[in-house]
Parts: structure tokens; sequence; C-alpha cells
């Protein structure tokens, strides 16, 4: 029967391994291009050597330049695909964005960080829904939970991950002097459902009342739910929905994502071959950036860049910086790797 769990747990496991298949596939198809265009420069370099023809050793030696900027130009096809690692194709991703010190101006900045990434979706079409947010009385947020679904929408966003910093007079600072503040970003790969599979079992499942910004309770049915993942200690709270199903559902999602995140950091860590990145770490303790408003200046410290583009970048132009990234990641493949030769 259609209804069986074993045939829709099988069913979701093949579309996990057709999508892996796909972009394995890719992968496999424009490696073996590059190998093929490798054995005709190799084949076409010993023609041009040693053919006693002229008329064939110049036309060998015309050959040459096309083919190796085909090569070229695969090679830096190849290293595109692998920049963000193994989960650089997924096309779910949970973000989380969390204040940190500074009161009440911290929380207006984890605001801003997320009307940021909301007109940075936007521009890109991507899909984003708020999981779970923790308002204050101000407006801003002690925390907000984000899902964003899109094309390269986590192979783009993971270098978020870190610490961010605002300097700039607070909204609450009537004496106009510059306070420094900040927050905290965290972007998890969101995994399939088969791939971090969660029994009731493995989690302590509380319920309670919603409550707003001051603690004022803005629900009088128990429709919040907490999960406690049991081996691991990780907790996790929605109570965005008036529904107590679709905050269970939320927190399951992103439940599964942290658990996925610490198990691809723990992987990474027995690798004793291990690429040490510097700006892939995701290490959330990491200061990664500083949002500098009186000087407009926005400074990626892991890449040592800085943009006299603050007011842009945001209102959500973050290709600029985020291509910056991306380009350092790929000097950084081809330092690991080599050229095409």
């Amino acid at each position: 029967m259609l209804v069986d769990p074993d045939v829709l747990a099988d069913g979701l496991r093949m579309t996990s391994v057709a999508r892996e298949h796909g972009s394995l596939a890719k992968l496999a198809t424009k490696y073996r291009r590059f190998k093929d265009i490798n054995q005709q420069i190799r084949e076409t370099r010993e023609l041009a050597e040693g053919a006693d023809d002229y008329e064939m050793r110049e036309l060998a030696e015309a050959e040459l330049p096309e083919l190796r900027q085909t090569r070229e130009e695969l090679w830096s096809e190849l290293l595109d695909m692998t920049v963000g690692g193994e989960d650089a194709n997924r096309a779910s991703c949970i973000m989380e964005i969390r204040a940190g010190t500074g009161g009440d101006e911290a929380a207006l900045f984890a605001r801003d960080l997320f009307e940021m990434y909301k007109h940075y979706a936007e521009g890109r079409r991507w899909k984003m829904e708020v999981l779970d947010a923790n308002p204050t009385e101000m407006g801003g947020f002690k925390e907000i939970i984000l899902s964003l679904q899109g094309d390269g929408v986590f192979q783009r966003l993971q270098y978020e991950s870190g610490g961010h910093r605002v300097q700039r007079v607070p909204e609450t600072e009537a004496k106009g002097r510059i306070h420094t503040s900040a927050a905290t970003v965290a972007v998890m790969a969101e995994p399939e459902d088969v791939e971090i599979e969660i029994s009731p079992d493995d989690y302590r499942e509380d319920v309670f009342h919603a409550s707003g910004p001051g603690g004022q309770h803005v629900n009088k049915t128990a429709s919040a739910i907490r999960l406690t993942h049991l081996e691991t200690g990780i907790v996790v709270s929605c109570q965005d929905e008036k529904s107590q199903h679709k905050n269970r559902a939320k927190a399951l999602r992103v439940l599964k994502s942290r658990l996925y995140d610490q198990r691809r950091e723990e992987e990474h860590q027995k690798r004793s071959d291990e690429r040490k990145s510097k700006i892939g770490s995701g290490d959330r303790s990491q200061r990664i950036r500083t949002y500098n408003f009186p000087q407009n200046r926005v400074s990626d410290h892991r890449i040592n860049q800085d943009w006299y583009k603050l007011d842009a970048i945001i209102a959500g132009d973050l290709d600029q910086v985020i291509d910056a990234l991306l380009e350092y990641e790929r000097e950084e493949l081809r330092a690991a790797f080599g050229t095409a030769e």
C-alpha cells in the first residue's frame, strides 16, 4: 500500500538519493570532459612536437591555445562546483540570528540583520519563512529563526555564520555617543528527513504558553513547544504559530538542522587532512564582520576587506560581500589543488 510507512520511507530515500545523484552526475560529467580535454592536449602537443609534416605541426600548434583555454574554463567550473563543501548545492537552510552584548541596541541590530537578509532573499527570489521569533518591546529581536529556500541559498549564505559587530549611535542613546554591540548568526544546511531521523523517544517535549515582549502573554492556549534532545542536550523552542502542531513541526525542522550541523562539524574535525579554511569554519564565537555606521563602512575580518557602502549592504545589497568571500574560497582551492596543468 502507498500509505505504508516503509513505502513512504523508501520513497523519501529515493528522492534524497536522486538529488544527490543529480548533483554528483553534474560534477562527474564535468570532470570527464576535463580529462578528455587533457588527453586531447597531450596528443596535440605530441603531434606538434613530433610530426614530420610541417602543415600538420602548424595545425596542431594552432589548436593548442584554444584547447588550453577550454581546459582552464572547465577547471574553474570544477572549482566553483566544490566551493562551499559537500553541502554547497543544498537549496534549503536554517538561519538563526541572536542578539549578543549590548542590550536593547543588540536586539535592534539583530532586527537590522534580519531585514538585511530578508531583502537579500527577496532580490534573489528565495522563499523565506519565520520559524520562531522572540521580539523586544523596542522592536528588536532577542532571537529570530528563519528558513530560506532557493537556488544557491546555502552556498551563498553559509559564510554568514559567526559574530557580527555594529558601531553606531544607538536609538536609545540621547547624548550621541557611539556604542558597540553584537549579534551572532548561524547558518545550517537543512537535511532531508532520511538524513536525520528522530523519534519521539529521542527528545522531551514541553508545552507552554507563548509570551511576547516583556513577558506578557500573547496566547491564552498552551501552543508553544520546547524540544530537548536527550543525547546532545540541544534545546529548541517555537512559539510563532498559534497551532501547537505547527510549532512542533517547525521545532523539529530546527532540531534536525542543528543535529545535522553538529554531525557535519564532528566529521570535519575527524578528517586530519581537512582543509582549514579561514572563512569556512562557521565558528559562532568568531567575530567575522563589523558594520561601522559613522564611516559607512563594512569590514570582513576573515579576508581583510572593507566596503564603504554600508547603507547599500544593510539594505540587502550583499552580493558584493558574498562574491568576495566566494572568490577567496576559490583562490584557496586553487592554491590547494594547483592549476589545470
